[in-house]
């Protein structure tokens, strides 16, 4: 299993993670059972947001024998309240929620505290002078958790957190699908039975946040990566097409600053599919010839990083040129940390001899002999 950096949390966090909220839908020997052997197949990051006392039981179980090779995303403010679900900030609830999380872990630390559950930019504002951080920083002083992480799924409010100083990772909902929507408050939207006739590629909002992440150095761990299922059927699709696991795996980790995407597992069998992943090859990943030839919505034009261009006859990285000059484009002035990525690059987009080779094989038509022109040009080399 392939590890990545989580930004400046500095964890080495596997690519394929562990999104643990379907754990309870099974006996509990079978749900430990099944943390167990992604365990064995190298998953190193699990999620819990659930507040239910099985849940948490079974993770505590399933962990307890490795628990140092685990990376914990562990929510503040999902508590259970009358036997339900119930998102707060209220410390009455939050404190003996995460004091439960803890103990039904078998642990004493977590490894990023998430602050739960964060859409509305109302709200975001809210918690920055409230009782509810304070004792989120107090837990991080006393290195009960080790890093602060937030989850959204609206990425103005991930821009926000992005940009605090103390945020250090987000969790976030990240498919081809959800990245071509308008930013909103409103999860359900979503997940709306059909998208606007007119979206495109990106939408600027995601872009930004994907870039505010990279610049600031802020890891993405993947949630809804499969957009709850829907993506693998191609009457439900937005894109009127399927995806396949391996190939939505493909395009959460394309995606500029994401570190690891969290699947949800009710069997080993799908958990040996989203580990095939690091085994598979190209053409298995490829979502790019998908979704540019999908009947809706298709990413004409766009460069989506996914390595059609590939290879080059003066070894560039194209796929990497395309990202540092998409996110170095957003601003007036070139981020230092966007340039001095450039400037590590093996090859630069000055070697480009504008041979046009790669454009032949890109399925989205994009123009990237022009494009390395104008890297270079941006970059200075």
């Amino acid at each position: 299993m392939k590890t990545r950096r989580l930004g400046k949390t500095n964890l080495q966090v596997s690519e394929i993670g562990f999104g643990g909220e379907w754990l309870e839908r099974h006996p509990e020997e079978e749900s430990i059972e099944l943390i167990r052997y992604a365990s064995s197949k190298g998953i190193n990051i699990l999620d819990c947001w659930m507040p239910d006392p099985k849940s948490r039981t079974i993770i505590g179980e399933g962990i307890k024998d490795n628990r140092e090779q685990w990376f914990i995303q562990g929510h503040l403010g999902s508590t259970w309240k009358d036997g339900q679900y119930y998102r707060t900030r209220d410390l009455n609830y939050v404190k003996p929620a995460f004091e439960d999380l803890l103990t039904r872990l078998q642990t004493d630390y977590i490894d990023l505290g998430m602050i739960h559950y964060v859409d509305a930019e109302e709200e975001w504002e809210q918690i920055q002078t409230s009782d509810y951080l304070n004792y989120v920083m107090e837990l991080k002083r006393k290195n009960i958790i080790r890093h602060i992480g937030i989850s959204s799924h609206n990425p103005r409010v991930a821009v926000k957190a992005a940009g605090s100083g103390y945020i250090e990772m987000i969790l976030f909902s990240v498919n081809p699908a959800f990245d071509m929507l308008p930013a909103s408050e409103n999860l359900d939207e979503l997940f709306v039975e059909e998208f606007p006739g007119d979206l495109k590629g990106t939408d600027p909002d995601r872009a930004l946040l994907y870039k505010t992440c990279e610049e600031n150095d802020i890891g993405i761990t993947v949630m809804k990566g499969f957009a709850g299922g829907r993506l693998f059927d191609e009457k439900q699709s937005p894109f009127g097409v399927r995806l396949t696991p391996v190939q939505c795996i493909h395009y959460a980790l394309t995606r500029p600053a994401v570190s690891s995407i969290l699947c949800g597992y009710d069997t080993k069998e799908q958990i040996d599919t989203a580990v095939s992943y690091e085994t598979a090859e190209e053409a298995k990943k490829d979502y790019a010839s998908v979704l540019a030839t999908a009947s809706l919505h298709p990413y004409k034009g766009q460069c989506t990083y996914c390595g059609h261009c590939k290879p080059c006859p003066t070894a560039i990285d194209i796929a990497m040129v395309n990202k540092f000059y998409d996110l170095a484009t957003m601003q007036e002035k070139i981020p230092e940390s966007i340039q001095s990525h450039y400037e590590l690059l093996e090859h630069h987009a000055s070697e480009c001899v504008g041979c046009k080779g790669c454009e032949s094989r890109c399925p989205f038509e994009v123009k990237i002999a022009d494009r390395m022109v104008k890297a270079a040009e941006l970059f200075g080399i």
